[in-house]
């Protein structure tokens, strides 16, 4: 149709109802390419206005044998890798470099699908990003089957910078829990330094929830104690913001469906099979997630902050219990038991109240009330799994623990013996069947 327009504008050209300045305005060419069409037109005619490309194989052009490959490659080793990354995969194992929308359209002629399925979208107000790194990050937990749908499940638990995107610490737990979120926060401390604020959900590891009854000991100190992941946060002065909806924090929502499907595919790949290959394979990745991803903050100068004078990362992402301290100079934790040294000739600790610290590495440690380390056990050959334990942490002085119920207890005896209205019935009972 092109070829038709120029034939006719030329004609009119020759015949002199146009000129050359005209005719180069209605075909959009410059007046001197209008010259060469005319005098192209004279010598051959309709044929000398064919661009001289025209019917020639393009040099660019994706041969057969290549599209059979990439077919065979997406259902075969790649097999459930979407279209962008399979592009890059392409690019940096097998060498072939081809765009996004050409294997698009060759994987689209042979059947195959894209594995992502996307919803329609819906209207929300878009957030604007924090103006520099280290202002806010987000954090959330992610269980998903990460190593194949054959294996158990795990939890990614994974921090995400707001102003630039930048995943900045990751690790792998068998379930989202406080040992997994005070090792993350342990990674940002040594790698970039406190944040201002920390985003995160609802999750009872950061808070303790107002619909959970206080207890004894929390209602007559009139305060409720923090989670050991929100004591951490406040002796770190950082800002716990607590979103209502899964949406507010869409930014590390995305994160994980972007890594639920690049991560997987990258472990498969990999071999990686556990938790502990995950997170030594972690490390290598997020670099070039990173690099894939990652925008630049609008402010260079980062908001990073070093930690508090005299404060060390290992104190602060560790487990905290005030305990009493045993008539054998011990303090308990479970099934771990930590002995005290002497405290002096003829002096001892039992009764003293000690904070007992239980660290990442499943080492113990006992500290007094000045703060002084008082005694620390060896990191054990296998640590065990870290759990927060219930509160109360340790009895607290001047509360009186609830009272055990015995084997001579109301409760275990049956209702009807210590029920007023029931043991009067059970009484006018007996009298009648006695008469």
């Amino acid at each position: 149709m092109e070829e038709e327009k120029r034939e006719v504008v030329i004609r009119r050209v020759l015949s002199g109802k146009l000129t050359i300045e005209e005719a180069a305005e209605l075909l959009g060419l410059s007046v001197r390419q209008l010259w060469r069409l005319r005098a192209r037109f004279a010598d051959a005619g309709a044929a000398g206005l064919r661009h001289g490309n025209a019917g020639r194989t393009p040099p660019n052009k994706i041969t057969e044998a290549l599209r059979q490959r990439v077919v065979a490659l997406a259902r075969g080793r790649y097999q459930g890798v979407n279209d962008s990354h399979l592009a890059e995969l392409l690019s940096e194992r097998e060498k072939i470099q081809i765009s996004r929308r050409s294997l698009q359209r060759i994987l689209r002629a042979a059947g195959l699908t894209s594995p992502r399925k996307h919803r329609a979208p819906r209207y929300r107000s878009r957030r604007e990003r924090r103006p520099a790194e280290g202002m806010l990050v987000l954090v959330d937990g992610s269980p998903h089957r990460w190593f194949g749908a054959a294996r158990p499940r795990a939890a990614l638990i994974a921090a995400i910078d707001d102003a630039t995107g930048r995943v900045l610490a990751g690790t792998f737990r068998e379930q989202e829990d406080a040992a997994g979120y005070l090792e993350l926060l342990r990674q940002i401390l040594a790698r970039y330094g406190r944040p201002l604020a920390i985003y995160s959900d609802r999750h009872g590891i950061f808070f303790r929830s107002p619909r959970v009854r206080e207890s004894r000991e929390e209602e007559l100190l009139g305060t409720r104690e923090p989670t050991q992941v929100g004591r951490a946060l406040g002796e770190l002065e950082i800002e716990l913001i607590l979103a209502n909806s899964p949406q507010a924090k869409g930014r590390v929502e995305r994160l994980f469906g972007t890594l639920q499907d690049r991560l997987v595919a990258e472990l498969r790949l990999a071999g990686v099979a556990s938790i502990r290959e995950a997170n030594a394979f972690l490390p290598t990745y997020l670099p070039r997630h990173d690099a894939r991803f990652a925008v630049a903050a609008a402010d260079a100068d980062a908001a990073w902050r070093a930690l508090p004078a005299g404060c060390s990362i290992d104190a602060v992402c560790c487990f905290k219990y005030g305990r009493i301290v045993s008539q054998d100079n011990t303090l308990r934790l479970g099934e771990l038991v930590l002995q005290l040294p002497p405290r002096a000739r003829h002096w001892s600790w039992a009764g003293q109240r000690i904070e007992l610290r239980q660290y990442l590495d499943g080492s113990l440690s006992a500290h007094s009330p000045g703060g002084g380390e008082l005694a620390r056990s060896a990191i054990p050959a296998r640590p065990p799994k870290l759990r927060a334990q219930p509160y109360p942490r340790a009895p607290i002085p001047g509360v009186q623990p609830l009272p055990r119920r015995g084997a001579n207890s109301p409760w275990r005896k049956g209702w009807q013996n210590w029920h007023p209205a029931a043991a009067k019935r059970a009484m006018i009972a007996s009298r009648g069947r006695l008469a």
